[in-house]
């Protein structure tokens, strides 16, 4: 990867579209309520595959972090296979940088296959979603995890505040938005202080709360992925041109949200000059050790 040649670095996209064969049962319901939720141009019928994802973003020198979501406990969808992810990646390493995604309740089953996609796939961090999994980030049970993440020199990325998925859906779908309050994810910080944290999109309601653990942890960042920036907070726009402009991250939320949105939107927002830059590649760069 030729960072000097790209314009950004995209922290947050999703590998979407189901690897095992044939969706599974109420997949096309839960992306259509996605796809309503973000008036999303990406048609549900078709997610963009994991290359068809590499191409896109390579015809806009944009670097894409790539994961899949483990959920597959609470939503009974077969998770994108974590090496066939890091594979594609590999194939497109100038454009991709792989992420795995590991459901937390797997243990110490699931701390080897961190360990394993770490040494053997490349794979440079981990995606959680607590609402989606179902789980407090803060759960002495998923440390087993995070400490094969830790040890092995990862980076792990958790969704925090309202979540697209379910929303309008009989229940939301199931998902429970408590789980994703970016408070939890001190004790984390604490108990992992070398361990990179990323809070990923603005808090709502918890924006003050992931601002408050950014700031007093070394280790946490924040990615700006999932909303347009027109809508972001002023809370958030100021922290990020001021006490965190070098923990801000570039995050598109791809598919739900294209770059093309996202970035055509913030150049209307009153980011400095100076830190423009910063959100867009060099933070992730250096967090990234690229």
């Amino acid at each position: 990867m030729n960072i000097d040649d790209l314009i950004a670095i995209d922290f947050h996209t999703h590998a979407e579209e189901p690897c095992c064969g044939p969706r599974d049962d109420g997949y096309d319901e839960f992306q259509a309520g996605m796809a309503k939720y973000f008036r999303n141009p990406v048609s549900h019928n078709h997610l963009p595959t994991v290359q068809e994802t590499a191409d896109y973003f390579r015809e806009r020198k944009i670097g894409a972090v790539i994961f899949p979501v483990d959920a597959e406990r609470e939503t009974g969808f077969r998770r994108y296979d974590n090496e066939e992810v890091a594979r594609i990646a590999a194939d497109n390493s100038d454009i991709l940088i792989p992420f795995a995604s590991i459901d937390p309740a797997k243990g110490k089953a699931g701390a080897r296959e961190a360990r394993r996609l770490v040494r053997d796939f490349g794979v440079r961090g981990f995606k959680f979603h607590p609402t989606m999994q179902g789980f407090y980030p803060n759960d002495r049970s998923a440390y087993v995890l995070y400490e094969a993440i830790a040890e092995e020199g990862a980076i792990a990325l958790f969704h925090t505040g309202q979540t697209g998925v379910g929303a309008g859906m009989p229940g939301g779908m199931g998902m429970r938005l408590k789980y994703s309050n970016p408070m939890y994810l001190d004790d984390v910080a604490v108990d992992f202080p070398d361990m990179p944290i990323v809070l990923a999109h603005p808090s709502f309601p918890w924006q003050e709360e992931a601002l408050s653990v950014a700031t007093h942890k070394p280790n946490v960042y924040i990615d700006m992925s999932g909303w347009s920036p027109k809508y972001f907070p002023p809370i958030l726009v100021k922290y990020a041109n001021s006490l965190l402009k070098h923990k801000m991250l570039f995050g598109s939320d791809w598919p739900a949200i294209t770059p093309d949105r996202w970035l055509a939107d913030f150049e209307q927002i009153d980011i400095r000059d100076d830190v423009r830059p910063l959100i867009l590649k060099e933070n992730a760069r250096r967090l990234l050790k690229l």
